[in-house]
């Protein structure tokens, strides 16, 4: 970030749209460049009698208003195309909050002016990359300008500032540190959120005995990916986890959801906070690291993120749980491919199921029969919370991943219906073979139990899927 004087952004240095025409003004040169105060240079451009011929027209970006203007017509805000508005080395004692309004400006140039204050809905102008204020009458700054979180260049030189404001100003990256200065002592009086409206899918049936639980899916962002450069336009003291942990504790306490599925855990939080939290609030739970921590030491290992799965004990209890490593499934699937090995490979992102029983007070039908008990309670549930690669540029990196867990989670439910272990090979072929036949008289036989009591086939067991898939509702992989 540049302290702007003389040496504008690059991207107006010599900006031009075609063959410069003639001087129009005197203070253009012979070839109609003009050398602005604040070090830039311009060059308008005239369509040729071509383009006019083939009805090309102009689209002006960039204005320029100069003639010792004093005051700027309401007609100005209404130029929400503006990408550049040139206001500098006029009388100007003031500018109106509606220049807010111009969405799309990227540079803004108010040097060389009477300005003693500026509004503070130019903060909410958050396309400014250059933003010159030089040469004013400025002695504070509207704490507003810290949303300003793509400024590239800002420029003060030139005016009264306060000694604080001054100081952090000159220092070294005085820009950057002033934005976030004004930003952390900005005051937060954003209202919350409104409470989500629940959207029904259907009307429960006051004959079939239906089991009613409620699921909050967070990703609760690791405190390492919790930069300021990566959320410039968030309060440093908003970032810090010992802030974040109280707000995120405090919302999962107010939803007091039956299922609870979180990405982005800390395995260190996870033991010191979430576990023994939840577990107070009557929850049990599981965790699982990404697939980096089984290369690190103990202590490297505390800072590796995962996701965790928790329930309401009183109204599940866990037959299983499952990991979901992409990394280790596409070393199984790629053996012809070696494009897709390189590019799913170095992403170690995962998923983790639980296998839940319901108990019977989830059901919400008071008129169940036993009968109907019996053919419900302990119906099995599968929970999975998914955490998909985050880079934008890698959507077939996250599509692959989507059919991964789309495919073991149908393996899954094929082995839930089964729920034995296949037996490891024995010491001698007959011992194994032996045991093998065993165990598939029984896993037969309870694979018959279970679609009995429950009637249900593996198509037919309840899935709920959460997780931070890092796409769009109308993306491919969704």
């Amino acid at each position: 970030m540049q302290n702007g004087e003389l040496n504008g952004s690059e991207e107006y240095k010599d900006k031009q749209g075609g063959g410069a025409g003639l001087p129009l003004t005197k203070v253009e040169n012979n070839d109609g460049k003009k050398v602005l105060t604040n070090g830039m240079s311009r060059v308008h451009r005239i369509l040729s009698e071509d383009e006019i011929n083939q009805g090309k027209t102009t689209r002006w970006t960039e204005l320029e208003i100069h003639g010792r203007v004093r005051n700027l017509s309401n007609a100005l805000w209404q130029v929400s195309h503006l990408s550049a508005l040139f206001l500098n080395g006029n009388q100007l004692t003031r500018v109106p909050p509606e220049i807010s309004q111009l969405t799309n400006l990227t540079m803004l140039d108010l040097s060389h002016n009477k300005l003693r204050s500026l509004p503070a809905e130019l903060g909410d102008m958050i396309s400014l990359c250059h933003l010159y204020l030089n040469h004013n009458q400025l002695r504070v700054l509207p704490y507003e300008l810290g949303k300003l979180f793509r400024i590239q260049t800002l420029g003060l030189q030139g005016n009264p500032l306060s000694p604080e404001i001054n100081k952090i100003y000159h220092e070294s990256n005085g820009s950057h540190k002033l934005l976030h200065f004004l930003h952390d002592h900005l005051a937060i009086n954003t209202a919350p959120p409104p409470e989500r409206e629940w959207v029904m899918i259907r009307h429960a049936d006051p004959d079939r005995p239906i089991a009613t639980f409620t699921v909050l899916c967070y990703n609760v962002l690791c405190d390492k990916y919790a930069t300021v450069n990566q959320y410039s336009y968030c309060p440093s003291w908003a970032l810090n986890w010992e802030y974040r942990k109280m707000s995120i504790m405090k919302e999962i306490r107010n939803y007091e959801a039956d299922i609870i599925t979180l990405q982005e855990v800390e395995t260190e939080q996870f033991r010191l906070l979430f576990q023994p939290e939840l577990k107070m609030l009557g929850y049990s739970g599981i965790f699982s690291p990404k697939s980096r921590a089984k290369t690190m030491n103990e202590e490297d290992r505390k800072y590796v993120d995962g996701c965790a799965i928790f329930w309401k004990s009183e109204k599940f209890e866990m037959d299983r749980e499952h990991l979901i490593e992409f990394t280790q499934v596409v070393v199984k699937k790629a053996s012809t491919s070696e494009h897709m090995l390189n590019r799913v490979m170095p992403r170690d992102n995962i998923a983790l199921c639980a296998v839940l029983r319901i108990k019977e007070n989830v059901y919400n039908n008071r008129r169940m029969t036993m009968a109907a008990a019996d053919n419900v309670v302990g119906t099995p549930l599968v929970v999975c919370t998914a955490h998909i690669h985050w880079d934008p540029e890698l959507c077939d990196v996250k599509l692959i991943q989507t059919m991964m867990l789309a495919h073991e989670l149908y393996k899954l439910l094929e082995e839930v219906c089964f729920l034995v272990e296949i037996p490891r090979p024995c010491v001698t072929p007959f011992l194994y073979t032996y045991s093998l036949v065993v165990f598939l008289f029984y896993a037969v036989l309870n694979m018959f139990q279970v679609a009995e009591q429950f009637r249900i086939t593996p198509q037919q067991t309840p899935v709920l899927i959460c997780g931070d898939l890092n796409s769009l509702p109308d993306s491919g992989m969704v």
